[in-house]
């Protein structure tokens, strides 16, 4: 992702974490802050030591950073978003972490209505 995409600052996380809302399943916890002055969602991403050596965290940070990649024309663009992964990630394929990370963002409505729309009508069509 690109820079203008990413939150690396500690007050920035900080930020998020105190003003922002969070949503979160069994593998991640996703801190969502609005932020109407921007074009476009910038996203932080926090793996604990918790979660394995540092192969293995940089696993999982890979992992979900390709995930957001793919699934960001559908989210919501004036947002700052942390993704925080819990233990249970540290397992996962990569077809996990996409469905779960999926999930979390459905369950917090994150998801852009007019781009889910345009494509169930190409599944229609």
């Amino acid at each position: 992702m690109k820079k203008k995409y990413r939150i690396k600052k500690n007050e920035e996380f900080q930020k998020v974490f105190q003003k922002g809302h969070s949503f979160a399943n069994r593998q991640f916890v996703i801190y969502v802050l609005d932020q109407p002055e921007l074009q476009h969602f910038r996203v932080g991403f926090s793996v604990g030591k918790k979660i394995g050596n540092a192969v293995t965290r940089n696993r999982v940070k890979r992992l979900a950073r390709q995930v957001m990649f793919e699934i960001a024309p559908y989210l919501k663009q004036d947002k700052d978003y942390i993704v925080i992964a819990r233990k249970p990630a540290a397992e996962m394929e990569y077809e996990e972490v996409k469905k779960s990370l999926q999930h979390v963002f459905k369950r917090a409505k994150l998801y852009q209505h007019r781009l889910n729309s345009s494509r169930t009508e190409e599944k229609n069509s």
